[in-house]
């Protein structure tokens, strides 16, 4: 039993080999020896309980065999073309009015039109399928052009197509579609970017058909990440239920600098000469590829760091911003620094130096308005007296005098003085008894000039001596 169970196994492999490579070359051969041939998808799916319809021309090889004006049927065979070996492969005959499977020439064959509606599809209609054409006297088969048919149960998901390379600013259209393979029955999407959006069935260069909605949107930061989902429903079992499939799809947006901020430890108001840490933040897309701060200055803004974050010691307050930067834009941050007042207790020595400077100041400027009244009093007194003291001639000779006078009072000056009573004048016989009497005393006397007696010397030295006599 062994033996010939390997026999048999060998054999039907042999006539699957053998079946293969002629069939293969027949196919190869298609060519030059088909009469027949068919413009259809090679493959489509199908939706158990749905339709389908299969877009189909066909061309006959001479033309001048196929007589367009005579009476032409169309025919479907399944699995093998050669239906003379297997009639049941012909499941549909358009001379026939019932058929194997429910299928219908919707097409004018007289026109080469042989488009086909499949309907009521079930998953056992999974096939390979062949058109032939039956008119006096032609007669053809289009082996080359062979059609893949597949039935499902589950419906296929719809299709998001998003442009490439999103940036903010940008307007798109975002576009969700699903294969349409019955146009008779077509599919309904509906997604979030829009309510009750309109559906439109869209012919495809092969003759099929998708099913389409389409929105435009112009994008911004608050997209990026945004969830998109479709959805697609189908009718099946001649609209008495659905079948429904959904897709998703996340946008990615690129996207300049945004929500930039700048926050300071410690926070709050801070003492000259300590330590403060800055941190600049902001989301980007793509990130952040450079942090720059600045501080404003009177010359303008200054750049002093570079780098999310930025330490140093406080000595002024002031206004520090921070620039975020990426490939397609910057977006700027401030803060105010605020420098903490000293306490009450404590000593201010601005205020203190101040006041020294202005008391110094007030002081200088006291002494200098003194020297300069001063100055100008003495000024005018030098010019009066300048002005009394003009001397003429005459007092100049009296000066001359006086200043000799005063030369010689310097010394020791000698004279009598007489101490007797006052008497009557007497005669001068007895001024002469008299003089032989008397007694001389002698005194020392310094005369001292005032400064105005210059007038009083006008005299002469000679003045200065005096006899006194003493009775």
């Amino acid at each position: 039993m062994s033996v010939i169970a390997v026999l048999s196994v060998n054999m039907v492999t042999a006539i699957m080999l053998l079946s293969v490579f002629f069939l293969s070359g027949a196919l190869d051969d298609c060519p030059q020896r088909s009469k027949l041939f068919i413009t259809a998808p090679k493959k489509m799916e199908a939706l158990s309980g749905s339709c389908l319809q299969i877009p189909c021309n066909f061309s006959a090889k001479p033309e001048q065999d196929f007589n367009s004006s005579r009476e032409t049927f169309g025919m479907w065979i399944k699995t093998d073309y050669r239906f003379g070996l297997n009639p049941n492969n012909v499941i549909f005959n358009s001379s026939k009015t019932v058929n194997t499977y429910p299928m219908n020439i919707t097409g004018n064959l007289s026109q080469k039109n042989c488009t086909t509606l499949f309907s009521s599809l079930i998953k056992s209609y999974t096939d390979t399928y062949y058109f032939r054409i039956e008119t006096k006297p032609f007669r053809a088969t289009a082996e080359c052009d062979r059609l893949q048919i597949t039935v499902k149960d589950s419906p296929p998901s719809p299709r998001i197509e998003i442009p490439g390379d999103l940036k903010e600013k940008q307007s798109v259209t975002i576009i969700c579609s699903a294969f349409t393979p019955c146009p008779h029955s077509p599919p309904k999407l509906t997604w979030n970017l829009q309510q009750d959006s309109h559906n439109q069935i869209e012919e495809n260069t092969d003759g099929t058909f998708t099913t389409k909605i389409q929105e435009s949107i112009t994008l911004s930061d608050q997209h990026d990440g945004y969830n998109i989902t479709c959805s697609v429903r189908y009718p099946v079992n001649e609209g008495k239920d659905n079948k429904t499939a959904e897709e998703r799809k996340t946008l990615s947006v690129s996207y300049a600098p945004k929500d930039t901020s700048v926050s300071i430890s410690p926070s709050g108001l801070v003492s000259a000469g300590s330590w403060v840490n800055l941190t600049c933040s902001s989301r980007a897309k793509p990130s952040v590829s450079r942090f720059t701060w600045f501080k404003n200055s009177k010359d303008g803004p200054m750049i002093v760091s570079e780098g999310p974050f930025y330490s140093f010691n406080v000595t002024d307050g002031g206004v520090y911003y921070c620039v975020a930067t990426n490939d397609l834009g910057n977006e700027t941050s401030s803060i105010c620094l605020n420098i903490k007042e000293p306490p009450n207790g404590s000593l201010q020595w601005g205020p203190v130096l101040g006041g020294i400077i202005g008391i110094i100041m007030l002081v200088c400027l006291v002494v200098c308005v003194c020297i300069l009244v001063r100055w100008r009093r003495v000024k005018s007194t030098d010019s009066t007296q300048q002005q009394n003291q003009s001397p003429t001639g005459e007092e100049l000779t009296v000066a001359e005098s006086a200043r000799k006078t005063k030369e010689e009072v310097e010394n020791i000056h000698y004279g009598e003085i007489d101490f007797s009573k006052r008497r009557p004048e007497p005669s001068s016989d007895s001024v002469q008894d008299s003089g032989q009497q008397q007694e001389t005393l002698y005194a020392q006397v310094k005369v001292s000039e005032p400064a105005n007696s210059l007038t009083h010397t006008a005299d002469g030295p000679e003045n200065l001596y005096a006899q006194v006599k003493k009775t």
